[in-house]
């Protein structure tokens, strides 16, 4: 029967955002694809608060960010991964170059990974990097960082945008770009990208509306677009992808949520299945997953409905490679919940029992499926 290996990072140790840290470690786990039974595989330890992970494209190894409040850097760390066991072998650990690591991420070739900082401390604090960009080698080993960036402004939220939040950092599908949110300044930065050196320079931006807060994005898997979940204002932004001049340009802005409670509700992860027909953005504070028609001309979004994530605080969320199953980390209830995706019409249908596992704030799945 078929399988999906995937794995679950969580806060080890206090974060202001996680009421009682319950994580320890990776959490490893394997998916039957035909009965929706799930399996744990164990936890990897010695990492501090893995709060976001992704594997690398050859399905090779994987990157871990630690996010602790109060170092002045963060770590990144790759894992080999043994496909039959699921078990994970430490390979080396590099500084991320700023505080409070939220995010990383692989380019397409596997040759580059990049961390993004959302930073806590005082701007005059170094080494207050935004971005880092680090080697790779063909086992997952990553050499110390070869280009950095740091941003700069602040946004009219007081509380939340009193700096730059540099919160997700994505390759564009040619490989040519960076991109980055911060939600501190509502910018997507475009950063041009040299394949052969790893250096970045920084290429234009994108201004998100004000207060927005941009927090996670995806390219659509065919289309020439891309779809941002603004954390501040619960909104979805679709934005126009020019991958030759490598501009983006907002053309649709949505709630994600009929009556959102401001600033209780929050978004928080974005997912688009295989296939390209939906989008799904979670909802911190209703404790939900709101469904997007995509209109496969225009790009254009349509508001299915919403569906409870079956626990508080779903804080991220990924489909299997077959985009059959989706994952969710309800980070507050320390469990995992598994729904099954109905592709004709965006339906999500729980399947199963809840998953426990401490203080899930990351779900990723292996490339392959067994």
């Amino acid at each position: 029967m078929p399988q999906a290996l995937f794995y679950v990072g969580g806060c080890t140790r206090k974060m202001g955002y996680v009421a009682a840290p319950a994580a320890k470690g990776i959490a490893g786990f394997r998916l039957d694809l035909a009965s929706g039974e799930v399996v744990s595989l164990g936890v990897t330890g010695g990492i501090d608060n893995p709060t976001f992970i992704e594997v690398a494209p050859d399905g090779q190894s994987l990157i871990a960010t630690s996010e602790v409040e109060g170092w002045h850097e963060g770590t990144i760390t790759g894992y080999g991964i043994d496909q039959d066991s699921g078990a994970l072998d430490y390979l080396s650990k590099q500084p991320t170059r700023g505080d409070v690591t939220a995010h990383c991420s692989h380019d397409n070739s596997g040759r580059y990974v990049a961390s993004a900082n959302y930073s806590g401390l005082p701007t005059t604090v170094r080494p207050n990097k935004s971005l880092a960009v680090y080697p790779r080698s063909g086992d997952g080993t990553l050499a110390a960082p070869v280009s950095e960036a740091t941003h700069h402004g602040r946004g009219p939220n007081l509380e939340r945008q009193e700096r730059p939040h540099a919160h997700c950092v994505r390759w564009t599908p040619d490989n040519r770009f960076l991109i980055a949110t911060d939600l501190g300044t509502d910018r997507l930065i475009i950063y041009a990208f040299d394949a052969e050196t790893g250096a970045i320079t920084r290429h234009g931006e994108t201004v998100m509306p004000a207060g927005s807060g941009p927090r996670h994005f995806r390219f659509h898997p065919s289309l020439p677009l891309v779809y941002c979940a603004n954390e501040l204002d619960c909104t979805l932004a679709t934005l126009a992808f020019g991958a030759e001049a490598g501009r983006l340009e907002v053309i649709g802005v949505t709630q994600v949520l009929p009556k959102a409670d401001l600033p209780s509700d929050s978004c928080s992860a974005i997912a688009i299945p295989k296939g390209g027909r939906h989008v799904f953005v979670g909802i911190r504070g209703q404790n939900c997953i709101s469904g997007f028609d995509i209109d496969q001309t225009s790009g254009a979004t349509r508001f299915i409905d919403t569906t409870p994530s079956g626990g508080r605080v779903p804080r991220d969320f990924a489909f299997d490679p077959t985009g059959k199953v989706l994952a969710v980390a309800n980070q507050e209830s320390d469990c995992l919940n598994m729904f099954a995706y109905d592709a004709s019409n965006g339906g999500l249908t729980p399947l199963g029992k809840p998953i426990p596992t401490g203080s899930p704030t990351v779900v990723a799945f292996h490339p392959d499926v067994h």
